[in-house]
């Protein structure tokens, strides 16, 4: 087990110059406190050093990266340090102390040393194994993917035979209606009653056909569908077995991760995620590293006073994760526990509470009786957040409260400055919201990406289009990954304007509207790999050189451009706004 020794590590240089913090970092947006960058920086240097010195892990961290974190402490003496961790395990089949040796770096252990607890961890890890092998055989049975494959050929012929038999009836119909018109105008009252007896008896007849083919291909494809759910319900019961075992397992491993807070008072994983929004913690929960980095202090009795986490190495293949860049603490692993641990310390405010709009003015560019467009500031909420009421829809609200709809049709995000149609009937509300259904509403940003982007993508094309599926990151909301299996599909068109000191200046057409769909279209690898200018979540924090206040930080991504039909004339109006950066 690591001691306070080889864990707590004093600065290489003098820090004398440098003013300690006066609260403890809010943990989920922060801006690095300078003796952190300066431990952050010392970390790195190591990294570099060691990783130099592991061809094998150097290979894994080539792969993908891992979220490292510093956390600033004092003794009980007033020695000022640092301790460092990094976020799970280092890689499959990597020693825990790969990284921990004589000058090396001194990470803080985990919070739970798995290996340790052999009471009932290895006894019921076994049993998942031994189901993992069943489970493993049963998948590698010829007979399946047999029985798979002859199914999926029976589907193809009975739509084939389907669809051929419909076609025919459809050419019948054809040929029946022909004869009932050529029937009244050549035959007797008795004659085009058979007639027409005999015409139904032909359209009954194709039906019961097509009922009996149904029935046909239902009857065959039931007693092969038969044969393969003899072994997919042995396959689902050894699935279903696994995941109780699991679960169970798994809150056993959650009770025994007990974190305590500056006042010594510990509690378990499973109890503090009881009033959180999801009860069941997301796996890997309390292996992160600001709770590792906390509990030892706490421990070891040493004061915290900043925090700082980033990531090293290649990003993941569907997050936007970027090397050397902080981060703030994921919400859906960390905000139950460190809301716990942090108990009793004084943090910085929680800029999220702080209302962006404040002393912003909210132009108008176009009002009728049925809708308005405004012109919507950066950092200014479209809709009443969570504690911040102030937003386009109040602001609205209050200048037209004659208004009969219930206002938005659609929304920017806060960070993003631009064109917003409100609908001030229900009228107005319901046929625009419509237009942005079927698309027929037409967007067009301005952004102003980080880099050159000829040079980063080494295209010579100036304009191209982007498909990448979207969902929500469910561990660390707002953020959206990319995920071809269960994500949405997103597609955004782009167009080079200019290209400026380095950076590039482009239009941004959503053709979808997912969320953060230009921001990650732009910042993923797979996108234009180049994040917005800006962009505090997939990219960097920017200082507005525009604004009054040197501390403004604002996205470059402005809606310049808004065509659609008027909701009550129908009449096409196009409104546009130039972007102010």
């Amino acid at each position: 087990m690591p001691t306070l020794e080889n864990c707590f590590t004093l600065f290489k240089q003098s820090i004398a110059d440098y003013d300690l913090p006066k609260r403890f970092t809010f943990p989920f947006c922060y801006e690095p406190h300078p003796l952190c960058l300066l431990a952050a920086h010392e970390l790195q240097q190591q990294l570099q050093q060691q990783l130099s010195h592991h061809q094998k892990l150097s290979a894994e961290f080539a792969q993908t990266g891992k979220m490292f974190g510093v956390l600033l402490v004092a003794t009980e003496q007033g020695d000022i340090g640092y301790l460092a961790a990094f976020s799970g395990k280092l890689f499959a089949d990597t020693p825990a102390d790969t990284l921990v040796n004589k000058n090396s770096i001194n990470f803080v252990p985990a919070v739970v040393d798995i290996e340790a607890q052999t009471d009932f961890f290895n006894a019921e890890s076994k049993i998942i194994n031994q189901l993992n092998s069943e489970l493993e055989k049963l998948l590698l049975n010829p007979q399946l993917v047999e029985y798979q494959q002859a199914l999926t050929i029976m589907f193809n012929h009975q739509d084939e035979q389907l669809a051929l038999h419909q076609s025919q009836m459809s050419l019948n119909r054809q040929v029946r209606k022909v004869k009932r018109v050529q029937a009244k105008a050549s035959l007797s009252d008795d004659e085009l009653a058979a007639c027409f007896q005999q015409l139904a008896k032909e359209s009954v007849f194709d039906k019961n056909q097509l009922r009996d083919l149904k029935q046909y291909w239902r009857d065959l494809i039931a007693q092969e569908q038969q044969k393969l759910t003899v072994l997919t319900d042995e396959i689902n019961a050894i699935k279903n077995k696994r995941k109780k075992l699991s679960t169970r397992l798994q809150k056993k491993l959650f009770k025994e991760y007990r974190l305590l807070n500056s006042a010594g008072v510990e509690k378990d994983v499973m109890a503090l995620f009881q009033q959180a929004p999801y009860p069941i913690p997301p796996a890997g929960t309390g292996d992160c590293a600001a709770p590792k980095l906390l509990q030892y202090a706490f421990r070891h009795k040493l004061k915290p006073l900043a925090m700082a986490e980033f990531w090293w190495g290649p990003a993941p293949k569907s997050e936007i994760r970027q090397h050397k860049k902080f981060y703030g603490a994921c919400s859906g692993k960390c905000q139950p526990i460190l809301k716990h641990m942090l108990e009793g310390i004084t943090l910085d405010d929680n800029p999220l509470l702080v209302n962006p709009a404040l002393g912003k003015i909210l132009e108008i560019v176009y009002q009728d009786n049925d809708m308005v467009v405004v012109n919507k500031p950066s950092e200014f909420l479209s809709v009443p957040g969570k504690s911040i009421e102030d937003s386009v829809y109040l602001r609205i609200k209050q200048q037209f409260p004659q208004a009969t709809g219930s206002l938005i049709v659609h929304r920017l995000d806060m960070s993003t400055s631009g064109l917003m149609v409100l609908a001030l009937t229900k009228r107005a509300q319901k046929n625009l919201q419509q237009q942005f259904i079927n698309r027929t509403i037409k967007k067009r940003y301005e952004a102003i990406l980080e880099g050159d982007i000829k040079e980063i993508l080494k295209l010579e094309a100036e304009q191209g289009e982007i498909n990448l599926p979207l969902r929500g990151d469910l561990e660390d909301r707002p953020r959206q990954l990319v995920c071809f299996e269960h994500g949405k599909h997103a597609k955004t068109q782009w167009q080079v304007i200019d290209i400026i000191d380095g950076k590039t200046k482009l239009y941004l057409q959503p053709v979808t509207g997912r969320t953060h769909q230009l921001r990650m279209h732009c910042a993923h690898p797979q996108g234009l790999n180049m994040p917005i200018l800006g962009d505090d979540l997939y990219g960097h924090n920017c200082v507005d050189s525009h604004s009054s206040d040197n501390n403004t930080q604002r996205l470059y991504l402005h809606a310049q451009r808004l065509t659609l039909h008027h909701p009550v004339t129908k009449n096409i109006m196009t409104f546009e706004v130039a972007a102010d950066f």
